[in-house]
């Protein structure tokens, strides 16, 4: 219908036709608009089929247009035809094949399925290139052959690399299940497949597609039901097939990973340096590709240890290109797939290389490329496609470590340093500025962001805050390393100073300490001795968070003299209740008691409401530590009775924050005057508290004091369970309180044994 013109050209003409402008198809498709104008000036190279049947339906495209623009695209695109074998002799597979053995059974299970001709008969297996896909679908036909007594066959589609067409693909087949040749000349394309189809619906036969392009390409060579199963693996998920099973392969687990390295290598060589035996599964990212490339260096070479290897992997820039033996390169894997994206994409890969965390969201990579999230997350959605990058349930996105280093590799090659240094500056500032203003939502005087702020996520809640600033934790931390070590002082201390009350919810994060130690080290070079005050005495409280309460004095000692040369009294007196806390960890607790009376005066002095409630409760502990429980429990009440008054000046989160500790405290003084009960009432309380706001660390923490009260009061079986939840806690609660509930534990379970 349309000749030999390219698919810009037929597009442009069909757009102008139904008197479209790029933005009205953009609208009507879904494709954004700088894509539509890159393909109708042939500046991108010939999009996916998915792309192209968006494009048809949002131009109206009656069925016969549709096909005819779609095949134009399928034209434009590289194929070869070769011949394909098919066989009825079980596929050969690996003869050290390693676990995958929850995927085994997945695809033993849809083999049973289509033996009773229950379910899909279709598996599609993706996944990035050396996940291993084809190992694991020979694994499982060379298992299964024997249950599907029609015959095995095998297709190798070629996709990634001048992918066989799909109509030499059918005869091939049709000719290996025993259709004469003069039968199959009477058949035009649409009867062949029908053909087919209604071959592996009657029979019983076991099909592999290995190294499938998209769905174009395998739709007419499935059956349509019966007892045959047909295993299509492909880099892509093949999105567009409906009423198939899938199954995506990844990366390996640590442990198979191992195995795998020691069976190629023999148990005797790999167990004598087990220890680098993991380093290379771990720089190998638990590639399969990779570790047979590294078994098989290591099998060749008998003199070099396995050490050895780990060290010339260990450099990022050298991995690559040492991951290579004979013809198999694990680069050449990835180059395959990275030749076959669109411009936008391959830039998109590249620039994903930046990002310093695990995983990331789509507005790292709008971020990146200064565009709109949608935008972002549909050339994303390319990458995941083309099995380059990997989505997870939680919609985020990962990268494995060896794409990682190829794609920064490209970046290198491809881009100019100014162009990589504006993106990366341009994620620098993003994560920073977003933190800021996620944090700012826990600072008095600041919470939600102004109504002209406009970020690339949602920050429209205290919670949607808190919930970015953790998971977005690794990378916005590297982001401000990246700032300190660019001299960005001011960004460091703003985004420290933002994180001043948010902190007290993420107390055991395990990084406050570097996080107020930069900024205060950016403060000093701004000479500014407020800041430096303000973000000593952070650093402090974050040290003694890590029970180095010695450092923490002194720091907070520093902080002090800033302070005092700052003439600022509220960091005078932060000093004085960080010192005084440190103190009574370090049992000096008369010291502490003091140093807080001193800390309580001069936050009086300035009207400072929310640190005074600081070291009120820091005096209230240091009483009931020197032995006046009574005292203690009358301290505590006042600050509850100051923070129940109509007209106090502290609330929301802080105030939130203040009562479940407060609460707590109170339980713990009256324990002091083995009040058991009340002292259990109080830790009820504060549980209740603590876990309405989130506070893992106080709800750890008040578990373990309810369990000890309810120890005292004879309620072993609530007490066992208090201190498994507690302990299910983890790392969020302080390790004392781990260990000591533990302890408490243990001695409770023979009675638990003793039980029927």
């Amino acid at each position: 219908m349309y000749g030999e013109k390219p698919f810009g050209a037929v597009l442009r003409g069909l757009r102008q036709r139904g008197r479209l402008t790029i933005e009205e198809l953009a609208e009507a498709s879904g494709v954004s608009v700088r894509a539509i104008g890159d393909m109708e000036r042939g500046r991108s190279r010939v999009p996916q089929r998915r792309t192209a049947v968006a494009l048809a339906e949002g131009l109206g495209l009656a069925d016969e247009e549709r096909e005819a623009l779609l095949a134009v695209g399928r034209a434009a695109r590289p194929t070869r035809a070769v011949a394909v074998a098919g066989t009825t002799v079980p596929p050969r597979s690996v003869g050290d094949f390693t676990g995958r053995e929850p995927e085994l059974a997945l695809l033993r299970e849809a083999a049973e399925r289509a033996r009773a001709g229950l379910g899909a008969s279709v598996s599609v297996v993706s996944g990035p290139p050396g996940c291993g896909k084809t190992t694991l679908a020979l694994k499982a036909a060379a298992e299964l052959a024997a249950e599907f007594p029609d015959g095995c066959f095998v297709v190798d589609l070629h996709g990634v690399e001048g992918p066989v067409d799909t109509e030499e693909a059918l005869l091939k087949l049709l000719k290996a299940l025993g259709v004469s040749d003069r039968r199959l000349a009477k058949e035009d394309a649409r009867g062949r497949a029908g053909l087919l189809r209604a071959l592996l619906s009657d029979r019983r036969c076991l099909v592999v597609l290995d190294n499938a392009r998209d769905e174009a390409q395998v739709r007419p060579l499935l059956p349509g039901g019966g007892r045959s199963l047909v295993l299509v693996t492909s880099r892509r998920p093949l999105t567009g097939l409906e009423d198939v099973d899938r199954l995506t392969l990844s990366e390996m687990a640590r442990d198979e990973a191992v195995e795998l390295l020691r069976r190629i290598l023999g148990e005797e060589r790999a167990d004598a340096e087990a220890e680098a035996v993991v380093r290379v599964t771990e720089l190998c990212g638990r590639l399969p590709l990779a570790l047979r490339v590294a078994g098989n260096w290591l099998t060749v070479r008998s003199g070099w240890s396995v050490d050895h290897l780990a060290r010339r992997l260990a450099d990022e820039e050298r991995r690559l290109g040492a991951l290579a033996a004979g013809d198999v390169r694990v680069e050449a894997a990835f180059e395959l797939s990275y030749r076959q994206l669109t411009v936008q994409a391959a830039r998109m890969l590249r620039l994903l290389s930046l990002v310093p965390g695990p995983d990331m969201t789509a507005a790292y990579g709008a971020a990146l490329t200064a565009t709109g999230v949608f935008e972002a997350e549909d050339v994303m959605e390319e990458l995941v496609e083309a099995g380059l990058l990997q989505a997870t349930f939680t919609g985020r996105y990962q990268l494995h470590d060896l794409l990682r280093l190829f794609a920064r590799a490209r970046l290198g090659l491809e881009d100019e340093p100014g162009e990589r240094e504006a993106a990366d500056d341009r994620l620098r500032t993003w994560l920073l500025e977003t933190a800021v203003v996620a944090g700012r939502w826990y600072k008095p005087k600041y919470g939600a962001p102004p109504s002209t702020w406009q970020g690339l996520v949602p920050l429209e809640s205290a919670e949607e805050a808190r919930a970015w600033l953790q998971s977005e934790g690794p990378a916005w931390l590297a982001a401000l390393r990246g700032a300190a070590h660019k001299g960005e002082h001011t960004r460091v201390v703003e985004t420290s100073y933002a994180m001043e009350w948010f902190c007290d919810l993420w107390v055991h994060w395990g990084h406050w300490p570097e996080v107020f130690r930069l900024a205060g080290e950016a403060a000093t070079a701004l000479d500014d001795p407020y800041m430096q005050a303000f973000h000593l005495n952070m650093y402090s409280w974050a040290l003694s968070c890590e029970s180095r309460y010695r450092e923490a004095v002194e720091h907070a000692h520093q902080a002090l003299e800033c302070a005092r040369r700052a003439r600022n009294a509220s960091q005078q007196a932060s000093a004085l209740a960080q010192a005084a806390w440190a103190r009574t960890e370090l049992g000096e607790v008369q010291e502490a008691a003091d140093t807080s009376l001193a800390s309580i005066a001069l936050y009086e002095e300035t009207d400072d409401r929310e640190g005074w409630l600081g070291a009120m409760f820091t005096y209230g502990s240091s009483l009931r530590l020197l032995g006046r429980a009574e005292e203690s429990v009358i301290q505590h009440q006042r600050i509850i009775t100051f923070l129940d008054a109509p007209d106090c000046p502290v609330s929301g989160h802080l105030a939130d924050i203040y009562r479940a500790n407060t609460t707590r405290a109170l339980g713990r003084g009256y324990a002091g005057l083995r009040r058991w009960h009340e002292a259990a009432d109080q830790y009820r309380d504060a549980l209740a508290q603590a876990g309405r706001i989130g506070i893992p660390h106080i709800e750890g923490s008040t578990l373990l004091h309810l369990g000890e009260a309810l120890i005292e009061l004879g309620e072993a079986e609530e007490a066992r369970s208090c201190l498994r939840q507690a302990l299910a806690f983890g790392d969020a609660v302080d390790s004392k309180d781990l260990k000591t509930a533990q302890q408490l534990l243990d001695t409770l379970l023979p009675a638990e044994r003793a039980d029927p």
